[in-house]
């Protein structure tokens, strides 16, 4: 999709409010209560809370939509209890929201492929009544792993992306230290977050930060820390009508720390990121945006991502490199009482179109999958891959 297109797309995309085509759609939303697996000696770190406080955001949020029913474990949850609004992930949880009448689930937690939504038997007869907001478990298995989707996207080619260095074990990192380019950026391959993330100048810090996540026991990847501006870019889904990906407008990101952008939770969004104006963009930020469609349309996504960029300089006239592909943007946002000054990268984003977060979940809403759909989505074949991609 070329740059005029894709605006025209968008702002048609904006302007069109979302109708749900079922009135008779009943959402539960799913929080994290299950620890995610060892896979291939690395457990991606849960996160506090497992995502309650943004699946009550969501809940209560889509409860004040006329078109939208939602189902909750309380009969008269609570606006200031996470708790009252959404159901755990596990299989008694998740049949529990079914049970109470749920048709919709919405799967605001870390999926794999060992989770209840992909291999339990109890929820079987309900594989094709029951649709879920979410990526697929086997795909997320295999793309939360951070090293393996940035190869995958070298591969194949057509991408901008950050050098990489084969360091991802702490007897590698010394073995080859001082044939890397610094400064680098070495950061857990099933991260979360800023989580264990460290920008490195010298071989001294790059071996001390990787001697820290083998203790941890984080396998890690180190890239070219890119040095100019970050932004991220949120893509969309294909929807049941037919639309291909597409991007919502990009977000800046600014006030970095140590050169990293700290983690939401301890710094609000709103306070280090703005969405880009229209008259701003330019060819680089359209090339970008449809670099992150392709990627999402290649891995064969079906619900939000957020990928992260970031110029290689410090300069408006230094292309952004796709860095981060994030399976699970964060979801955040106001309505409940003193929750006001909550959002998200993928709401400011969705602001830049004048969608409120009601008009946010609506339109996530129906890009929707079966649960049998859900369960057949594998992710990319490997055969492209040299077998150092495979490293952990």
């Amino acid at each position: 999709m070329n740059g005029p297109a894709s605006h025209l797309a968008r702002s048609y995309y904006g302007k069109v409010r979302f109708s749900s085509s079922k009135a008779s759609g009943r959402v539960a939303v799913l929080y994290q209560a299950l620890d995610p697996p060892i896979i291939n000696g690395v457990r991606k770190p849960k996160k506090p809370g497992g995502y309650q406080d943004s699946g009550a955001d969501i809940a209560y949020n889509l409860q004040q939509c006329d078109d939208v029913q939602v189902v909750t474990p309380n009969k008269s949850p609570d606006p200031l209890k996470d708790g009252d609004w959404c159901f755990p992930d596990t299989e008694e949880g998740i049949l529990e929201a079914i049970n109470k009448g749920a048709n919709y689930l919405w799967s605001n937690t870390i999926v794999f492929a060992s989770h209840p939504l992909q291999t339990s038997t109890r929820l079987t007869p309900f594989q094709d009544d029951v649709r879920v907001i979410g990526q697929g478990p086997l795909v997320v298995d295999k793309y939360d792993h951070k090293k393996f989707v940035n190869d995958y996207l070298r591969v194949v080619g057509g991408f901008t992306m950050p050098r990489t260095f084969t360091a991802s074990s702490l007897a590698e990192v010394t073995k080859s230290a001082d044939d890397i380019s610094y400064p680098v950026v070495a950061k857990p391959i099933r991260g979360r977050g800023s989580f264990g993330v460290k920008v490195c100048h010298n071989k001294n810090e790059l071996l001390a930060h990787a001697e820290e996540l083998s203790n941890n026991a984080m396998a890690f990847m180190v890239e070219e820390f890119l040095q100019g501006e970050e932004a991220t870019v949120t893509v969309m889904p294909p929807t049941a009508n037919g639309q291909d990906y597409w991007s919502l407008p990009i977000v800046t990101r600014f006030n970095h720390q140590s050169g990293i952008a700290p983690y939401n939770g301890v710094v609000a969004v709103t306070a280090n990121s703005r969405v880009v104006p229209e008259s701003e963009n330019g060819p680089l930020h359209e090339r970008v945006a449809r670099e992150c469609e392709r990627a999402a349309r290649l891995l064969g996504l079906t619900a939000p991502i957020r990928i992260d960029v970031r110029r290689f300089k410090d300069s408006s006239e230094s292309p952004y490199a796709l860095f981060d592909v994030n399976m699970k943007p964060n979801m955040t946002g106001p309505g409940r009482p003193g929750r006001d000054d909550q959002a998200s990268l993928t709401l400011l984003a969705a602001n830049g179109l004048d969608w409120d977060y009601k008009e946010l979940l609506r339109r996530i809403l129906g890009t929707s999958s079966t649960l049998r759909t859900l369960r057949t989505l594998k992710p990319v074949e490997n055969d492209l891959f040299l077998p150092q991609c495979f490293d952990s």
